[in-house]
């Protein structure tokens, strides 16, 4: 099932749970704008070259829209729009004063050199540049992008529109970048996990842990994991994947993943298939990569107790049927990734007041949103009688739905 037709799905149930007026639901699922543009470049050699990009603006009942801008080649409309719904609950689910967008643009970074990646940004940019903006949609970088696609976008808006700091998150520190943005979403991913476990009577130090991606993401959860005391047993990304029942030493695997590119000659494990990954004998599993890894085809065989989605959409729907009955735990991702768009929003507060918080500042915000997000999560379990996944889309939904009634959303 793809992302689009799951997300709608989760969105669908948790509107019956609520019991959500029929009109209210359809116009909910409705995209406020859908953008498209051509962006053409010259490349390097000369040659004119055409990519599409995309924004989806899903809904700003809440405040701004607000998500990322991925390049990836297999950027497509469909995914962009179940990625916008997704940030819809997501910033509702953090109770952050955001709807949700996503945009992207399908090329592969990795051809594409530095200038002409600069060009495309620009380009995109200006095709975009009157539908964004520190009151109505705040991009952010996601799969393909980084601090720099973001300093780029903030250089050609603020020639339009004067200097907007404020107009797009995760920029370098030196443009106005907040201080925790890199390490926020690994960080709020340690404590959704946190506040996870000790409901349960459970400690991180007392754990093993799986993690599949071993990019920004993964590698901050896994260092994070490592400096509470928890043990990591194994790790994979697109290179391969290592293991080790006694623990990796993450800081090691850390310098050798930088020095060499890859993990698998790391000395201090073994070598195993990256498919064997999310079925390792592991207390936790953390997906951090791709979207639809946990299937109806591997489910049965996981081992791992609980399972915190880091990854946008790691686990189907078939998956979860499979994982409930065996009473696997899913903290989902609308909830456990929320990290990186919750300092997002500390970020644009900086910028609008013009005022930048210390480090610990931003990571003691950072708990108390990610603590209090669990613990209304955990109400909504209660109240409607479901589970992790059901309990946040339930939260989420119903702050959306309570702000479009209160606008007037039938006039």
């Amino acid at each position: 099932m793809n992302a689009l037709a799951a997300t709608n799905r989760n969105f669908r149930q948790a509107a019956r749970i609520l019991g959500l007026d029929s009109k209210l639901e359809k116009s909910l699922l409705i995209p406020f704008r859908e953008i498209k543009v051509e962006c053409t470049i010259p490349k390097d050699d000369g040659t004119l070259v055409s990519y599409v990009g995309f924004r989806v603006q899903h809904d700003n009942a809440r405040g701004p829209m607000k998500g990322g801008i991925r390049y990836h080649p297999e950027v497509d409309l469909d995914e962009v729009n179940a990625l916008a719904q997704l940030m819809t609950w997501k910033t509702a689910v953090a109770d952050i004063p955001y709807g949700g967008a996503k945009g992207g643009i399908g090329c592969i970074p990795k051809e594409l050199s530095l200038s002409e990646l600069e060009r495309l940004t620009r380009v995109f940019t200006q095709k975009i540049h009157d539908l964004i903006g520190i009151n109505t949609d705040v991009p952010a970088p996601d799969m393909g992008t980084n601090a720099q696609t973001m300093a780029w976008i903030l250089d050609e808006y603020s020639k339009f529109h004067g200097h907007s700091p404020a107009v797009v998150t995760g920029k370098p520190v030196d443009l106005g970048g907040s201080l925790g943005r890199e390490a926020a979403t690994g960080r709020g991913v340690v404590y959704a996990a946190e506040a996870l476990l000790n409901e349960q009577g459970k400690q991180i130090k007392d754990l093993t842990f799986a993690i599949q991606g071993f990019g920004n993401v993964g590698s901050w959860v896994a260092k994070l994991i490592h400096e509470i005391g928890g043990k990591v047993v194994a790790v994979s990304d697109i290179t391969g994947a290592i293991k080790n029942q006694n623990g990796l030493d993450i800081p090691a695997l850390l310098s050798h993943k930088e020095a060499t590119g890859n993990l698998i000659d790391f000395g201090g494990g073994d070598v195993m298939n990256t498919d064997e990954l999310l079925t390792h004998d592991c207390d936790v599993l953390i997906p951090c990569a791709l979207g639809g890894v946990l299937n109806r085809e591997n489910a049965d065989h996981v081992k791992a107790k609980f399972i915190v989605e880091a990854a946008n959409h790691p686990t189907d729907p078939d998956a979860d049927e499979i994982l409930s009955k065996k009473g696997v735990l899913i903290l989902p991702d609308i909830y456990a990734n929320a990290g990186g768009v919750t300092v997002s929003y500390f970020e644009w507060v900086q910028n609008i007041q013009g005022f930048m918080w210390d480090e610990e500042k931003v990571n003691r915000e950072l708990k108390k949103y990610m603590t209090k997000a669990f613990g209304n999560l955990k109400s909504m379990c209660q109240s409607h009688s479901c589970n992790l996944r059901m309990g946040a889309f339930t939260l989420g939904v119903n702050r959306v739905a309570r702000a479009t009634q209160l606008r007037g959303w039938e006039a």
